[in-house]
C-alpha cells in the first residue's frame, strides 16, 4: 500500500518558555487549580467558536430561498435504502450508504438521513475520525433515477442541489478527520461524495468516475468546486469533460486519492488502521486541528488567522498541553 509521508509539525521551542514556571508550582493542588481554571476558559472559548460555526455551517439558508423542512418532506416521498451510522469507542465512526440493490444510489429518504447523520456527528463530543463507505462492494452510484425523474424541473433540481451542497459542506466541515473508502464504483454523485472527505482510499479494481456529462449535467453537489481544490483546475477539467474511469493507480498519481488498499478481504479494518495514524491523541486536540485546517481552507487569510488564534486559545494551557509540558515531552 502506497502512502504519502505524514508531516508532523511541532511547537517551536520558544513557545515553551512561558511554561517554565510550571516546574516551580507548589504542590499538586496548585496544578489542579490552574488546570481547572484553564479548562473553564477553554470551554467558554470553545462554546463561542462552536456557536459561531453553527451559525455559518450551511451554504444556503432561508435568506437564499432555501427551506430545509419543506424539501425534506418532498424528498421523503422517494423511499428506499438507509444511511447507517456506528460510533466506536476509539473515536472513529463509520457512515454506511445502504442501498446495495441500486449500487447504493441516493434515494430521497437517504438524502434526508444523510443530513440527519451529519447533524449527529456534529454533536459527537468524543469523535475524532469518520469512515464513509457503501454497503457491499460498491461505494455509491449517485442519485436514484426515480427521484431524479420526479424532480425534473430546473427549480426543483436546484433546491435538491442546495440541499445536498449544504449536507456535503457540513460533512466536510465536521471536526472529524474523514476518509472515503471507495470500493467498486463511485459514480456521479458518489464521486462528489468522496470529495467531501479529507482523504480518499481505493481498493484494487475500484473506480471513480464523474459521469455527469453523459447525463447532460455538471456536478451539483459541490463536487466540481472541491475537485479543483484537490487536484487543480487542469486535471478537474479533464475528468469532468472526458467522464473517463479513473482507476486506483491513476487516482493516486493525480492526487485524487491518498493510498491504494491491499487486496485483502477486510478493507474496512485496513481503512480503520490507516485513519488511526491521524486520530491518535486527545479528542480536543484532533478536533482543533481539523477546525484550523477548515478555516484555512475556506476563509480569507486574515479571517483564517483570527479563527486560528481563537481555536489555539482553546487548547493552549489546556489539560493535554499542561500534561505534555509536565512530562517534558520532547520531539526527535
Amino acid at each position: 500500500m502506497k502512502q504519502r509521508p505524514v508531516l508532523y509539525i511541532c511547537r517551536p521551542r520558544t513557545l515553551e518558555r512561558p511554561y517554565k514556571a510550571l516546574e516551580h508550582l507548589n504542590g499538586a493542588h496548585s496544578l489542579r487549580s490552574d488546570m481547572a481554571a484553564c479548562t473553564l476558559r477553554r470551554f467558554l472559548k470553545f462554546s463561542r467558536i462552536t456557536q459561531m460555526q453553527h451559525r455559518t455551517i450551511s451554504v444556503y439558508t432561508e435568506t437564499h430561498g432555501f427551506h430545509e423542512d419543506a424539501l425534506k418532506k418532498k424528498l421523503s416521498q422517494f423511499s428506499g435504502g438507509s444511511v447507517d451510522l456506528s460510533l466506536d469507542d476509539s473515536g472513529i465512526g463509520v457512515l454506511t450508504l445502504n442501498n446495495p440493490s441500486r449500487m447504493n444510489a441516493f434515494t430521497g429518504t437517504m438524502m434526508v438521513e444523510l443530513l440527519d447523520r451529519v447533524k449527529e456527528l456534529e454533536d459527537w463530543k468524543d469523535g475524532k475520525g469518520l469512515i464513509v463507505r457503501g454497503a457491499g462492494n460498491t461505494f455509491c452510484s449517485g442519485s436514484d433515477l426515480k427521484a431524479v425523474k420526479a424532480i425534473s424541473s430546473s427549480h426543483e433540481g436546484m433546491k435538491m442541489c442546495m440541499y445536498m451542497q449544504n449536507t456535503l459542506t457540513r460533512l466536510s466541515r465536521l471536526p472529524l478527520i474523514s476518509v472515503a473508502l471507495v470500493q467498486g464504483k463511485a459514480l456521479g454523485g458518489g464521486a462528489e461524495l468522496s470529495t467531501a472527505c479529507d482523504f480518499r482510499l481505493m481498493t484494487p479494481e475500484s473506480e471513480i468516475r464523474f459521469v455527469h456529462k453523459h447525463m447532460g449535467l455538471v456536478p451539483g453537489w459541490g463536487g466540481a468546486a472541491r475537485l479543483v481544490h484537490i487536484i487543480g483546475g487542469r486535471c478537474s477539467l479533464q475528468l469532468l469533460s472526458s467522464a473517463h474511469k479513473v482507476n486506483p493507480e491513476q487516482a493516486l498519481g493525480m492526487g485524487l486519492i491518498d493510498a491504494i488498499l491491499s487486496s485483502g478481504d477486510r478493507p474496512l479494518d485496513e481503512t480503520h488502521k490507516w485513519l488511526s495514524q491521524f486520530t491518535e491523541g486527545p479528542v480536543e486536540v484532533i478536533q482543533a486541528i481539523k477546525k484550523v485546517v477548515v478555516s484555512g481552507r475556506e476563509q480569507q487569510l486574515e479571517a483564517a488567522l483570527r479563527t486560528e488564534k481563537d481555536i489555539f486559545g482553546t487548547v493552549w494551557g489546556g489539560p493535554s498541553n499542561l500534561q505534555a509540558l509536565s512530562q517534558g515531552t520532547k520531539h526527535k
